[in-house]
């Protein structure tokens, strides 16, 4: 007796052309996606940052209000001393009872903040680039003065076009605006 083998017309699978092209759109969209993806996180980490030096700042102001002396925030590079010379550095907040922008022996260190990631930069204009005091009333005022302390410190990416100005008003409010002219 024979047996009888059935064919099946149907052939289960993919072409080798199919799977060319199938691999080719992918590619295509990846290029496509991939930078775009890059930028978004880009984007999304300045944005962390700021929000960062933001509340940072109104921490300094709750402390000065609930301590009932000065609160200082500057920028330093060890998170002991000020010593750096731009934010993107890091920064302490401490009590400064002497009220000298200088943290010295004795005075307690509230908190510190790490170096932001290579290609960030956030430096101050005049009033606020070495930096910010917080009164026990929680207005923010220059050493040794009576006079308010205001400013904007400037924050970057590297290769960004769009950054922000994290600004500072006299009576110790942060706000935060969308700056278009980042080197």
């Amino acid at each position: 007796m024979k047996q009888r083998i059935q064919r099946s017309d149907s052939v289960k699978g993919f072409t080798l052309v199919e799977l060319l092209v199938t691999i080719s759109v992918a590619m295509i969209l990846l290029a496509v996606a991939v930078p775009r993806f890059r930028e978004m996180l880009a984007g999304y980490q300045l944005n962390t940052q700021a929000n960062d030096f933001i509340s940072n700042s109104n921490f300094a102001k709750s402390e000065a209000i609930r301590l009932g002396r000065r609160v200082t925030l500057c920028p330093s590079t060890n998170g002991a001393d000020c010593a750096a010379v731009d934010w993107e550095q890091g920064w302490i907040i401490f009590d400064d009872p002497d009220n000298d922008a200088t943290r010295d022996a004795g005075e307690t260190l509230l908190a510190v903040h790490a170096a932001l990631p290579a290609g960030a930069t956030m430096t101050g204009n005049a009033n606020v680039d070495s930096y910010i005091s917080f009164t026990a009333d929680g207005t923010a005022r220059l050493m040794n003065s009576t006079a308010f302390q205001s400013g904007t410190v400037t924050l970057c990416q590297q290769n960004r076009a769009l950054g922000y100005a994290i600004v500072l008003s006299s009576t110790g409010r942060v706000r935060v605006d969308t700056v278009n002219n980042c080197p």
